[in-house]
């Protein structure tokens, strides 16, 4: 093998959904906004695969969001890609679907296949489960630091409440005394 392939083996995915044109998908992608991770959802329609078996194996989903045809390219084998579901198989005879820009409504309705959904979409990526479950994990500890942050705070506000209320009744009860001395 050659000294590229060899280094294309080593950044590629174990394992990986057989996208194909025609496709409805749901792209799981890690986004990093400043110093936070999420992960977003783009559910389209597949309309072009490419390079299928090379590390830059490329697939375009397409959707209308709003009215207006949205368009994203993703690298299969990108560490940003956490999981590809396929949500529906088309019977299509091309590869790149551009006449679908042109349809809306009924006229952009494909012809579904049967096709096995659970076998699909079984390929195990452990590494990217892994790196999802850790996202979880970490909104889920600053979720709960957040929390105890709140009742710290809280509490710290009902013991100044219970104080100044303390403070107010001893005021109340010295006041009468103080009356019946001047008398």
């Amino acid at each position: 093998m050659s000294a590229i392939k060899t280094i294309e083996e080593r950044y590629k995915k174990k394992a990986v959904v057989d996208v194909k044109s025609g496709d409805s998908v749901k792209v799981h992608q890690k986004i990093r906004e400043g110093g936070k991770e999420r992960i977003q959802i783009f559910e389209g329609l597949v309309i072009r695969t490419g390079r299928r078996s090379s590390l830059t194996s490329t697939f375009t989903v397409r959707r209308v969001a709003s009215g207006v045809g949205v368009e994203k390219t993703y690298l299969i084998h990108s560490p940003n890609i956490l999981k590809i579901e396929i949500v529906k198989r088309s019977k299509v005879r091309r590869n790149y679907l551009s006449y679908m820009r042109k349809l809306t409504g009924k006229s952009a309705r494909m012809a579904g296949v049967d096709f096995d959904k659970e076998a699909v979409n079984a390929i195990v990526d452990e590494e990217a489960e892994a790196e999802e479950a850790k996202l979880h994990e970490e909104a889920l500890a600053k979720h709960d630091v957040e929390a105890a942050k709140e009742a710290k705070e809280k509490a710290k506000e009902e013991a100044k409440a219970q104080a100044a209320l303390a403070k107010h009744q001893a005021k109340a009860e010295a006041e009468p005394q103080q009356v019946e001395e001047k008398n």
